[in-house]
């Protein structure tokens, strides 16, 4: 039987996230600075590095260096990040809107489905932001019907990692550290902005952050 080491190692390799709300007994692990070391030595045999978001409150797993075939998987990867951050954010400042909140979503915060659901059916300028979020390659929705549009929506969110739901018998979603490590995207884009694509990449890893 895998023990916990070998099970936060296979959940970093598969390109997992970890936070305190998508797995809470791996964070916890890896709150340990010798449980850190171990994961560290490990991924460094398969070129890896134990990489930190949301200052210091999500891991992933990043290249340690870069030849020219991690080069290539690095810029498909940091090319896909890119693609999603338009649909992803006027999903998130939608949400801001419905909540009639000042405050971005962040990690653990919930969302009652239902009660979303409510406040966007009773806006027309909701229900027309959500139908065009809907449509995006992303979520890939071609329903005409706002239900199947945000269900859709939410279940590409909860397969991306950007959110859980915890009882599946309840329509209520937390947000993960992922969301938290989509801004310190966004922030690494604008403040790269005059860079190519390889290039932004390439100083991505260089910081051993972000992808």
């Amino acid at each position: 039987m895998i023990n916990q080491q070998g099970q936060v190692l296979e959940l970093l390799l598969s390109g997992q996230f970890i936070c305190q709300v998508s797995d809470e007994e791996a964070y916890r692990y890896l709150q340990n600075t010798a449980h850190q070391s171990a994961i560290e030595a490990q991924l460094n045999v398969m070129n890896r590095t134990l990489a930190t978001a949301a200052e210091g409150e999500v891991f992933y797993c990043a290249y340690q260096v870069l030849g020219d075939s991690e080069r290539k998987v690095l810029t498909s990867q940091f090319q896909d990040v890119s693609s999603h951050l338009m649909p992803l954010v006027e999903w998130l400042l939608l949400v801001q809107e419905a909540n009639g909140s000042d405050m971005l979503l962040t990690q653990g915060a919930s969302i009652r489905l239902n009660e979303f659901q409510t406040i966007v059916e009773d806006t027309p300028a909701f229900s027309e932001q959500i139908a065009k979020i809907a449509r995006y390659a992303m979520f890939g929705s071609k329903s005409n019907e706002l239900d199947a549009q945000l269900k859709q929506v939410f279940k590409r969110l909860v397969e991306l990692g950007y959110l859980i739901k915890p009882n599946p018998d309840k329509q209520i979603y937390l947000a993960t550290g992922k969301v938290d490590y989509l801004f310190d995207v966004i922030k690494f884009i604008d403040e790269t902005e005059t860079l190519s694509l390889a290039e932004r990449a390439e100083e991505a890893i260089s910081q051993t952050s972000l992808i």
